[in-house]
């Protein structure tokens, strides 16, 4: 299996998903364990109860990020993978015609897991270099005594080898899975075709292009699934950032947050809407050649996703909204600990609307400049 430059670019998606895991999971976990070495010089009561609640929230921050992230990138791999055998299958079934078993091929697939390694160690490196800043920011209100960094070498094996191999593994097996289909379909490049039944209950066809925009929506649900997830990870860690400030947390850790949200928004983003463009350059191309304008393309084939991304922004808003009364709620003990209330946060939901609702239509506005650049000569001669 040849796995070509721009095949590697495209995994940039799971890089920076699996950095941003890391990166949070990093800096809490290693903070966690610096903590426990000084626990024996904790004499103070109340003071050993603020550790306890320390190192169970940066725990609970891991585990929530550590799993949403890991299973985003689940996701966005078997995608790549699925995506790389679709696009690819006149050579992989020139491989089975000449003997090779679908497990010889599959194995090729190992190197998908290179893109983990990359992430994790790029996250690994980061949090590194923010520790620190992030040690300090945490010790700020000098109730904990100030402890220095240290390299947990068990971290490297649970964040960066142990997510390699299992990924690496898990290419595998899903590629051996989707391999199991007869040798000349993938030669000819084309699957089973599937004949939905339409159920209009008598009434008439819709029109064309409202009919093609519900089309391209039904054709990648994992498209749907990545625009979602880019407005709820964007609208859950903004307005999240502003509430860490409102209840004393350290302003780096806002930033961060609202940082990784926007990268991650930014991530699906591109990766949804440049799927969806290359993957009908041609019907683009052919509404083009009979008439229609530049902007009745772009509506035909992005505008059908704009609600799915305010449906997961207002998901998003709210699952902030619940995981931070439970962490205040477990976590946090206002008898030890005087922190402010937590109330929802009308204004910075409203800001974080607002910045989304720019971002998103500015991707919109740019891509629906690209289809007028997708010459009706070069997507025929793919054929």
């Amino acid at each position: 299996m040849i796995i070509r430059p721009k095949d590697a670019v495209k995994m940039l998606g799971v890089l920076i998903m699996c950095a941003c895991a890391v990166l949070v999971c990093m800096l809490f976990l290693n903070s966690n364990i610096d903590l426990q070495r000084i626990k024996d010089q904790i004499t103070d009561p109340e003071t050993l109860i603020i550790f306890d609640l320390v190192v169970s929230s940066g725990n609970m921050t891991s585990a929530v990020t550590g799993l949403a992230l890991g299973l985003t990138t689940v996701v966005m791999l078997l995608f790549y993978v699925k995506h790389y055998i679709d696009t690819h299958k006149p050579e992989l079934g020139i491989l089975k015609a000449l003997g090779y078993s679908n497990w010889k091929i599959a194995k090729g697939f190992w190197v998908f897991g290179l893109s983990i390694f990359a992430g994790t160690a790029v996250g690994f490196c980061l949090a590194f270099a923010f520790m620190p800043a992030f040690y300090k920011s945490q010790r700020n209100d000098g109730v904990l005594p100030d402890i220095s960094v240290h390299f947990n070498p068990e971290l490297v094996v649970y964040l960066i080898i142990f997510p390699t191999i299992a990924f690496a593994l898990l290419s595998v097996l899903y590629s051996y899975r989707k391999l199991k289909r007869p040798t000349l379909e993938l030669i000819r490049g084309k699957g089973k075709v599937k004949i939905r039944k339409v159920k209009n209950g008598g009434k008439e066809d819709l029109p064309f292009l409202r009919d093609l925009k519900q089309s391209t929506l039904r054709s990648r649900f994992s498209l749907i699934f990545f625009v979602w997830l880019s407005a709820f990870c964007f609208s859950a860690t903004v307005v999240m950032s502003f509430s860490i400030g409102e209840l004393g947390g350290s302003d780096m850790m806002a930033v961060m947050m609202a940082a990784i949200g926007v990268v991650l928004a930014v991530t699906t983003l591109f990766l949804a809407v440049t799927t969806v463009i290359k993957g009908n350059g041609k019907t683009i191309a052919m509404l083009r050649v009979f008439g229609y304008s530049d902007h009745e393309c772009g509506r035909a084939i992005l505008n059908g996703y704009r609600p799915i991304t305010y449906i997961g922004f207002a998901i998003g808003t709210l699952y902030q909204h619940g995981l931070m009364i439970m962490m205040m709620t477990l976590f946090f003990d206002d008898s030890v600990m005087d922190l402010p209330e937590y109330t929802f946060n009308v204004q910075a939901a409203v800001i974080a609307l607002a910045s989304f609702v720019v971002l998103y239509e500015l991707f919109m506005l740019v891509y629906s400049k690209r289809i007028r650049r997708i010459p009706l000569k070069d997507v025929m001669a793919e054929e």
